[in-house]
């Protein structure tokens, strides 16, 4: 026996035999020594369970009627004895050292409770057609808010976070990864691998193809259960989303023979200009760019601290000229003020005392303002035109009391 950890790979099934054997040797075809492998098929008609027997001995599978994805997996998961879990779904694929990728961070790193990666999409023959575009650096705030960014293929989790947060919401039709992805994240740390681990294949008959506005609407009930705002950012994303393709596809099937080239060839090249341009608007809603510069008002969701007694920002405040040489950052926790630190040019660290009742919050949200603004280009129309407050390090709820 390994003494590495056990991982367990759960694969939901009903009627994929076109991709399912994929799927398959992906996970059997890793290099990590200790894998226990759970297809929980939903009674497949298709060919499916021809495929399952090939593979007697290698993986577990059973074939029945279920609940659907979301009862399937966690079906697998209370069968599955490892203390490392994941799912894949059965027309998606694990890139070659994905597994030992997980495992080696999560050993690394003890206080990790779910690790995910990068990765591709690919088409309905496996080719790859562009990397997944919206995978970045854990982000509370923007993954309640914003836009689920993690791709769930590359997703791995510790057996403990699971079963204290709970496992899939099978009342989910499309949203229960992103469901359980925000529950692990307000309450343990979770860190991005910047890895390639995983594709996921897009094809027409595959779920988040589909839903209109069902899907939709779960989804903006989802992200109103676990914020606080009825109409956050992604309001306009996914809304934009599902009504750009509702509208296409009432046209592709409603034209005339000879227009229906038309109709394709208008939605190709509306769609990636347009929707770079909802993106721009929607995921710069938080206030904090890439680089580290916040706006004036920026937003964050810090994970429960139970044992949390203060909000710590560490920072920097560039001095790019003499009227710049100090700033006032001010911050409000779920809605309560906790009042205004000057900060001098250079690196700084600020801390405000948590009130107790926010010690025992769920999660604290946090709207952190700083003024004054400036703009680096002065020339209008050009250079970098963001209005700009100052540099942040850290924004982080500590053990510790304060008097800073």
């Amino acid at each position: 026996m390994s003494d590495e950890p056990l991982v367990s790979i759960v694969t939901p099934s009903l009627n994929q035999r076109t991709f399912i054997e994929a799927t398959i040797e992906s996970v059997l075809s890793q290099d990590y020594p200790n894998i226990e492998y759970i297809v929980i098929d939903g009674g497949s008609t298709d060919g499916t369970l021809d495929v399952l027997r090939k593979y007697e001995g290698r993986l577990r599978w059973t074939s029945e009627p279920d609940g659907g994805q979301s009862a399937a997996i966690n079906k697998g998961f209370r069968q599955a004895r490892g203390d490392i879990l994941a799912w894949l779904n059965s027309d998606d694929t694990y890139l070659p050292g994905a597994i030992r990728t997980a495992v080696d961070h999560l050993v690394l790193h003890p206080g990790c409770a779910m690790v995910y990666g990068e990765g591709y999409v690919i088409d309905e023959q496996g080719g790859t057609t562009h990397r997944f575009p919206a995978t970045e650096p854990f982000n509370l705030w923007k993954l309640v808010y914003v836009i689920d960014y993690i791709l769930q293929q590359t997703a791995f989790f510790r057996r403990s976070a699971v079963e204290v947060v709970g496992y899939l919401d099978e009342r989910l039709h499309w949203s229960m990864d992103w469901d359980l992805f925000i529950k692990i994240g307000k309450r343990y740390r979770v860190d991005h691998i910047p890895r390639d681990m995983a594709n996921l294949r897009e094809h027409r008959s595959a779920k988040t193809m589909s839903g209109g506005r069902a899907r939709l609407a779960e989804l903006l009930a989802l992200m109103r259960r676990h914020g606080s705002r009825r109409y956050p950012p992604a309001y306009l994303g996914y809304g934009f989303d599902t009504y750009f393709r509702l509208v296409f596809d009432a046209l592709e099937q409603r034209a005339p023979g000879r227009l229906t080239n038309l109709v394709v060839r208008a939605r190709r090249l509306l769609e990636r200009p347009t929707y770079g341009l909802v993106g721009r608007l929607f995921r710069g809603a938080q206030g904090l760019h890439a680089d580290g510069w916040i706006a004036g008002t920026a937003h964050f969701l810090l994970p429960q601290a139970p044992d949390g007694q203060s909000l710590v920002v560490r920072g920097a405040l560039p001095m790019l000229s003499r009227s710049r040489r100090r700033a006032r950052l001010s911050a409000v926790a779920n809605g309560l003020p906790l009042g205004n630190h000057e900060v001098e040019a250079g690196d700084f660290e600020v801390a405000w005392n948590l009130p107790p009742s926010l010690r025992a919050a769920p999660a604290v949200e946090v709207r952190l303002e700083c003024a004054p603004t400036f703009r680096p280009s002065p020339i209008p129309f050009r250079g970098d035109r963001r209005r700009l407050g100052c540099q942040l390090k850290a924004i982080v709820i500590e053990p510790t009391t304060c008097d800073r």
